[in-house]
């Protein structure tokens, strides 16, 4: 990308507030974007990652979602949900290696994309990426790890609070419109959490008529966020006193 395309302030304001590049010197961020070609995904498309593992990608508007399924039964776990100013296609720019997983565009999207043995090339030559990189991987990790203890520590209604929890602004607690998520259907939050849209729909329905929740198609609002942490924490407490 050209600093004369239409594109480039636009792309470079999503970079100054992305959590992967955002404490870079603007010129890095000037020399990340003329390695970079602008693409538009339409909502809804699947894309196997063995057709996009050698490209690393950076969203710039809409949602990704990465996933593993099940052929057999057709069950899904998604791992992870890009927003705006997330890097994808990590774990390829770290081994050189394609991995079983599904892209999907939640949204029309559009990305900032790379060749990967550029965007390797890239990270040797500038030593500031790096610093970024690292703490940024091990939030991705974290988020495998807080994952992977949800479904092994606790139920479905832990589960889906921590969930909610986790998509929460901190430092603005009162929004109580949860990133990301507020807007997916029953079935994509049970992709989130290792359930089934019936049971997730069973939960919301139950908490909606406790006045924890505001949660109807396509919407979802917290209204008792001391309540609903509560929830969260209750079934590890369980656990542990047994």
């Amino acid at each position: 990308m050209t600093p004369e395309s239409p594109f480039f302030r636009d792309s470079l304001r999503c970079l100054k507030a992305s959590p992967l590049f955002g404490q870079l010197a603007e010129d890095v961020l000037l020399d990340i974007l003329q390695h970079c070609r602008r693409e538009t995904w339409k909502h809804r498309r699947l894309l196997p990652l063995e057709e996009s593992w050698q490209r690393f990608h950076i969203l710039l508007s809409g949602r990704v979602r990465i996933s593993r399924s099940n052929p057999d039964n057709g069950r899904m776990i998604t791992l992870f949900l890009h927003g705006p100013g997330d890097g994808f296609c990590l774990l390829s720019l770290l081994d050189g290696k394609a991995h079983d997983v599904m892209l999907e565009t939640l949204d029309d999207v559009a990305l900032l994309t790379m060749p990967m043995n550029e965007a390797r090339q890239w990270i040797d030559e500038h030593p500031a990426f790096n610093r970024m990189l690292l703490p940024y991987i091990g939030q991705q990790m974290n988020s495998l790890a807080n994952l992977s203890a949800d479904l092994a520590l606790h139920d479905t209604e832990a589960r889906l609070a921590r969930l909610i929890l986790r998509h929460i602004d901190e430092a603005q607690p009162q929004q109580v419109e949860p990133k990301l998520i507020n807007d997916l259907s029953h079935e994509s939050l049970a992709e989130m959490i290792g359930s089934v849209r019936v049971v997730v729909n069973r939960q919301l329905q139950h908490w909606k008529q406790e006045g924890i929740v505001d949660a109807h198609r396509g919407y979802l609002k917290v209204e008792k966020l001391d309540v609903l942490t509560h929830r969260a924490e209750q079934q590890l407490a369980r656990s542990y006193s047994g």
